[in-house]
């Protein structure tokens, strides 16, 4: 397994201080929040206990979020969310999440592909260049929701002008989700 594909570990020491095993140094939350929109996955463990803390750091790294003003999740999302806890097992909520964030990457990808290869500019030569400085200028303006949209989102409506089959496909997934979706309630 190449050394970027395994989570990289941080290490709680009792002092609450966190250490990146990797560079050997101090880290904070927004270091590794960048760590993640950066696509790489971390794991947090108390030195101590060997217990793994990463769930309730991510949770603390959106609270922090949230609480700057940065708001990302709905209040019924939110409320959605705390309901999941009072049904006993978890409910279907964990699973619903995990398939429609699994189901927004997949379409973002194929959106980026599709836009790739209807773009007439990407015969230009250094257009993979111009590409890769695009898409990380909207990464970092959108704190990595943009990553894979060539243009962003306004050349949606071109895409479905001339590119119809993979955001037919994109459509008939979304429609699908609402399906089960109004089924849950």
């Amino acid at each position: 397994m190449a050394e970027r594909d395994k989570p990289l570990l941080i290490k709680r020491y009792a002092s609450r201080r966190l250490y990146n095993t990797e560079t050997s140094d101090y880290v904070t939350l927004e270091d590794i929040a960048g760590f993640i929109r950066a696509n790489r996955e971390v794991q947090i463990i108390d030195l101590k206990s060997g217990d793994d803390l990463t769930r309730q750091y991510l949770l603390q790294i959106i609270a922090e979020h949230e609480s700057r003003g940065e708001n990302v999740l709905p209040v019924d999302v939110l409320n959605d969310l705390v309901r999941s806890y009072m049904v006993p097992g978890g409910g279907v909520m964990p699973q619903f999440l995990q398939s429609s964030f699994e189901m927004l990457r997949d379409s973002q990808s194929q959106m980026a592909e599709t836009m790739t290869a209807m773009n007439p500019m990407a015969q230009i030569p250094g257009f993979d260049a111009m590409k890769a400085q695009q898409e990380a200028f909207l990464k970092a303006m959108t704190g990595g929701l943009g990553t894979g949209w060539p243009g962003g989102p306004r050349e949606t409506p071109k895409a479905e002008k001339t590119g119809g089959e993979d955001l037919n496909e994109i459509k008939k997934q979304l429609a699908d989700l609402q399906d089960k979706l109004s089924k849950l309630k």
